[in-house]
């Protein structure tokens, strides 16, 4: 499904997109180049056609070569579809041509705001309201694809005065808006990722994603939630793939549980796409935190199996290295936000409630 050149360039630098030995600058240019964004949005708004299914397709395709690049893909394809949630037309003609060219970087700041959905942790941005628009305040911890040529980042916004919480894009360069240097991740390391400070920062009324978070979150966590399990999806068939190259053509213990995992695996995949199209998951959200806590144990099963079937090759740098990539890669799948913990304990919660 990717084009061969991106292919190409993922494979060779997948190794220095996770050491931060490549210039993050590169890696959106490039996805934008073999036209991964454009997937799964309609042709009348600049996209190639499809649905969600096949924007999954594509990331989780991207995963298999390089989680770093796969990581940055998420995150602009998550604020594209932010856009595409917005009653903003005007904020949605004026940004996505940019955004599916790779020109500009969205960032999904909104890690935080699911946790605040659920009950888990308080926003962290607030917003006192101006004649034009609000005079913003606090700090995003943790937000990836802050290209620093340029960005927009989403952000959920507590009210001083009281009221519901909103959904901003904010676009960087504004006074008080200061970005960190990138965070020292044990991986991934090209991936933009990065802090914000917002001091005094005054964002325009005309920059509104949409005016109440509490019905904004749930419209847009299946494909939040959905797309980031292309991450986990694309290791596990990678891992998969390697686990068939080790032991092809011998009589191996591993042939059994490789086959039972993939039938597993494309089980899951079949289950996620088929809730992201019917609409399942809008009123069953804990369908789809099981689907995603599935997926990442998936992932940590298809990589402990690679290193058996890699036997004691996966400990020597010239036949090891990108087996060591892959499970520093696994070993992120479970805390990106939300958190495996986190779903978990938000099934228990539901679970107690319903009984």
């Amino acid at each position: 499904m990717l084009n061969a050149q991106l292919s190409q360039w993922l494979d060779a630098q997948a190794q220095a997109l996770d050491l931060g030995q490549c210039d993050p600058q590169s890696v959106l240019a490039q996805l934008a180049a073999g036209g991964v964004l454009r997937a799964g949005i309609s042709q009348a708004q600049g996209g190639s056609g499809g649905d969600l299914g096949d924007a999954l397709e594509v990331m989780a395709e991207v995963a298999s070569h390089s989680l770093a690049a796969a990581f940055v893909c998420w995150g602009q394809r998550a604020f594209i579809e932010y856009l595409l949630h917005s009653p903003n037309q005007a904020l949605r003609e004026r940004l996505l041509p940019s955004l599916l060219s790779g020109e500009l970087a969205g960032a999904t700041g909104l890690s935080n705001a699911m946790k605040f959905l659920s009950g888990i942790e308080a926003l962290q941005v607030r917003a006192q309201d101006q004649a034009h628009g609000w005079r913003l305040n606090g700090r995003l911890h943790w937000v990836t694809n802050l290209r620093k040529s340029g960005f927009v980042v989403a952000a959920a916004v507590e009210r001083e005065e009281g009221g519901a919480p909103f959904i901003l894009a904010i676009p960087d360069g504004l006074p008080g808006l200061e970005r960190s240097e990138d965070l020292q991740l044990m991986g991934l390391q090209s991936s933009n990722t990065a802090a914000l400070d917002l001091e005094q920062v005054e964002v325009a009324r005309d920059w509104l994603l949409h005016e109440d978070a509490r019905q904004f979150l749930p419209a847009v966590r299946p494909a939040f939630l959905g797309l980031q399990c292309a991450l986990a999806i694309g290791l596990a068939r990678r891992a998969l793939a390697e686990v068939e190259q080790h032991i092809q053509g011998v009589r191996s213990v591993l042939q059994e549980p490789l086959l039972e995992q993939r039938e597993q695996l494309q089980r899951t995949v079949a289950e996620l796409k088929a809730g992201l199209l019917d609409g399942r998951f809008l009123g069953e959200p804990a369908a789809l935190f099981r689907v995603r806590i599935a997926l990442a144990e998936a992932t940590a099963n298809a990589v402990q199996l690679e290193l058996q079937a890699s036997g004691g090759k996966a400990y020597l740098c010239e036949h090891g290295s990108g087996f060591a990539r892959r499970w520093r890669e696994s070993a992120f799948v479970p805390i990106v936000t939300p958190s495996l913990v986190q779903l978990r304990a938000e099934l228990q919660r539901q679970a107690r409630n319903a009984a």
